[in-house]
């Protein structure tokens, strides 16, 4: 994918060259570039497992009382509709920050990070100030204000620290590190239910935001290699005008929205909302983990696979079919097996979208890739904030909440068509 895009650039550079220069651009080119490209055709892998590590920890944060929403809720004496909001608070922020944190990454790369590590490591321990909702409330809103600045380097970081060959593959393993740390996230929930262990949930999860941001943190030592002249990054305003004046990514905005908060909705909820077909806490927390596993080994074989084959919009056409093929099964048949089914299989589908989406961006957008993936994020969490809100208010009748989901991802299909017309009909 990302080979195609520097191809492109590279035809669209000789088109534009003086015609009786073009030998002696030729001699340059060999003589300047090919040490440069030489230079840089190793990647840095140990920046990204750093990376990997917080960007999990953010997201076990994210779903640390999704599991045990329930426990939660008797242990801080509020309602389920408020524990939501210890989830929830995420993309809130995320929409909120989406932006100015992608043109932070764009401008200064490393120290954006290392203010992410910080907040979200802060916000991990802020909950355990006191044992009760306030701090718990506060502690999430504080990591999450540091989420953005860690979910959106992902392009950046791949630009800076992979060689072209890897950048792909790269993408999809920090993609695949965010639902890894949800799989964290549910498991804790689910090997540790009951509301005894609700502290030391909160205990557990603060010790690994610690120790990943300090890995991260070690692992930055490493200087990004040169953006190549041909590429130059866009930077502060400039940034963020190339990313929200590319139509591309705009599209993809309005196609990631709704699936997204989808996702969010149904991470957010799905405890309470089978709970009444008998699906007990450890059971949905496990469900949920089995989830984000499946969407791990999607993201590390389906991504590659639409890549090579360029095959990107269909497999999101057919992730948003079956997603809403498999909230109607819910509606229908709400049960322990089904569930299971369904949203193993909406996890395997679904999350790859991510991936591909960014690497779309990453194509599309190259002289901003870190603010675009911003703008995704942003219109992503966006779609979870509103339909998570629909859901909670919903979640007392599970059956018309899934149908909502069901009816809602559909209408993301016009929005693939709407992007696949502007990308089949590019020159």
């Amino acid at each position: 994918m990302i080979r195609r895009s520097t191809r492109r650039r590279g035809e669209s550079l000789g088109r534009h060259a003086l015609p009786g220069s073009t030998n002696e651009n030729a001699r340059a080119a060999a003589t300047t570039a090919a040490p440069h490209v030489e230079r840089y055709t190793k990647s840095r892998w140990v920046v990204f497992l750093a990376y990997g590590l917080l960007a999990a920890a953010s997201q076990a944060l994210f779903v640390t009382y999704a599991p045990v929403t329930e426990d939660a809720a008797r242990h801080f004496g509020v309602s389920i509709g408020e524990i939501g909001w210890l989830s929830q608070v995420f993309p809130l922020v995320y929409v909120l920050l989406a932006v100015p944190a992608g043109v932070a990454l764009d401008r200064f790369l490393r120290p954006a990070l290392v203010v992410g590590a910080v907040l979200t490591a802060s916000g991990a321990f802020l909950r355990l100030v006191a044992d009760d909702f306030t701090w718990a409330f506060v502690g999430q809103a504080v990591a999450a204000a540091g989420q953005p600045f860690v979910l959106n380097a992902i392009p950046g970081l791949a630009v800076g620290y992979l060689a072209e060959k890897h950048r792909a593959t790269g993408i999809a393993a920090a993609s695949s590190a965010t639902f890894a740390g949800m799989v964290l996230g549910y498991l804790l929930g689910a090997f540790l239910p009951g509301e005894s262990h609700i502290r030391t949930l909160t205990l557990v999860t603060a010790l690994i935001a610690m120790d990943a941001g300090l890995c991260l943190v070690a692992a930055l030592r490493l200087p990004p290699r040169a953006r190549p002249e041909s590429a130059p990054a866009a930077s502060g305003l400039r940034a963020f005008r190339a990313a929200l004046g590319n139509r591309y990514v705009r599209r993809l905005c309005a196609v990631v929205a709704i699936p997204m908060g989808t996702f969010i909705a149904l991470a957010t909820f799905v405890q309470p909302l089978l709970a009444p077909a008998g699906v007990s806490e450890s059971t949905a927390g496990l469900i949920l983990a089995l989830t984000m596993i499946a969407g791990v080994i999607g993201c590390a074989v389906v991504p590659v696979w639409a890549d090579r084959r360029g095959r990107e919009v269909q497999v999101m056409g057919a992730a948003i079919a079956l997603t809403a093929g498999a909230c109607l099964h819910l509606v229908l048949v709400p049960s322990t097996p089904m569930a299971f089914l369904m949203l193993l299989g909406t996890g395997f589908v679904l999350l790859p979208a991510l991936p591909i989406v960014l690497s779309l961006s990453e194509r599309h957008a190259p002289e901003a890739e870190s603010t675009a993936a911003g703008l995704i994020w942003m219109a992503g969490n966006l779609g979870g904030v509103l339909l998570a809100a629909a859901v909670g208010l919903l979640v007392t009748r599970p059956a018309i909440a899934f149908a909502v989901l069901s009816a809602a991802t559909l209408l993301a299909l016009p929005a693939l068509h709407w992007f696949r017309r502007l990308d089949t009909t590019a020159p």
